[in-house]
């Protein structure tokens, strides 16, 4: 009788993609892309967020649920990035602190 070990369950959100060890030469670009995108993508979502509260004060938005999912889905991506943002002024701060 073959018995094979218990692999964890682990979901698809959860797992780390395959990190290739071939990194392109502007490495610095790409994570200048990465950080411009996400910022365009929390950009959008304000702006979505704002058009949608507009719709509703005007009295042409019916779905109140939608207007307020929306405004949801734009405030924690702005808190996501703030957070973002201070882990990464930590680390440039202690970084700076280090002695030489």
């Amino acid at each position: 009788m073959k018995v094979s070990p218990i692999n964890p369950f682990i979901p698809a959100y959860l797992q780390r993609p395959a990190v290739s060890q071939d990194l392109p030469a502007g490495g610095a670009t790409d994570f200048g892309q990465m950080l411009r995108q996400a910022l365009g993508e929390v950009n959008k979502l304000q702006q979505n967020a704002d058009v949608a509260a507009k719709k509703l004060v005007l009295g042409e938005a019916e779905d109140v649920h939608q207007v307020m999912i929306a405004m949801e889905q734009a405030r924690l991506a702005l808190q996501l990035t703030v957070q973002v943002r201070n882990k990464l002024v930590e680390a440039y701060q202690e970084i700076s602190r280090m002695q030489i």
